[in-house]
């Protein structure tokens, strides 16, 4: 640790992210526990081993504190747990906007239908994949950001565990099984969480395979999530502005599209094989 003190206990937060208030109160609240304890921003910053610039931002609202931040504070305040409840206030301010959304909706959906062009799923991702894929953004994302989006991406994976279970269909491109996003080892970590995920009972796995004739899906990603009232939210790279839709004829356009999709590529038996095969091809 440097004179300042460790700077990573918590995550930036967008200003105009609708999580500001509950940012804002726990840091309101985290303030008045110090002041109360009659420690100044300095000695506190000491204390729980952070920067006093974090302390600072962490009171103001503009930074979101991380769980193992808020279990020090409550440690060295003397809280009795009080201080360390409050990371259930911001579990979900920790996580971008767009993805508290879309896991919000994937924890209410009967039924998720996705067809994926040029990396995997994000459901079907293994930590270390999707990390490599947000470390290749460029321009290049602070670590920061990296780590909130993959620690967001980690916890959609709770939709495996749901019960009832959900009914969840996945179509990959081949190319997507070959690519080495992040190395080798990374690559085969991968593949066995899609033999792994894939003989699950609700969960269909399939394969476009590149030398295909005829493809449907030429037009990008799509993802159909439908709900207990027989609502349906689509989404699709290549019609409807790249914008979420729900209106009964867009989904019918979407659904006619996977359906193919789903019927030109291999059935989900003849795709576990493949997967396996491809497991074999790729070399340690």
């Amino acid at each position: 640790m440097n004179v300042d003190g460790v700077e990573d206990g918590g995550w930036e937060l967008d200003p105009e992210d609708d999580a500001q208030a509950a940012v804002e109160t726990v840091g309101r609240q985290l303030k008045l526990w110090r002041e109360a304890a009659g420690l100044r921003p300095a000695e506190f910053a000491a204390a729980v081993g952070y920067g006093e610039n974090l302390i600072y931002k962490i009171e103001r609202g503009t930074r979101i504190p991380r769980p193992e931040y808020l279990d020090k504070a409550d440690e060295v305040l003397g809280a009795g747990g009080k201080v360390a409840a409050m990371k259930k206030d911001v579990e979900q301010a920790r996580y971008p906007k767009k993805v508290r959304d879309l896991t919000r909706w994937e924890a209410e959906a009967v039924e998720l239908g996705a067809y994926g062009s040029h990396n995997l799923h994000g459901l079907l991702q293994t930590e270390e994949y999707a990390r490599a894929l947000f470390e290749m953004r460029r321009p290049a994302w602070p670590q920061d950001k990296v780590d909130r989006e993959v620690a967001a991406r980690v916890t959609r994976r709770s939709i495996f565990d749901r019960t009832p279970a959900p009914a969840l269909t996945f179509v990959q491109e081949e190319v997507t099984l070959r690519r080495p996003l992040g190395g080798t080892m990374v690559l085969r970590r991968q593949l066995e969480r899609l033999l792994e995920v894939g003989q699950l009972r609700n969960v269909e796995i399939q394969v476009m395979p590149t030398d295909r004739e005829d493809h449907a899906g030429m037009g990008g990603r799509i993802q159909l999530l439908k709900f207990g009232d027989g609502s349906v939210v689509g989404h699709s790279d290549g019609q409807f502005g790249n914008r979420r839709v729900s209106h009964p004829k867009e989904i019918q356009v979407l659904e006619l599209r996977y359906g193919i999709i789903r019927a030109q590529a291999l059935t989900p038996r003849e795709s576990l094989a493949f997967i396996q095969k491809v497991l074999g091809e790729t070399c340690l």
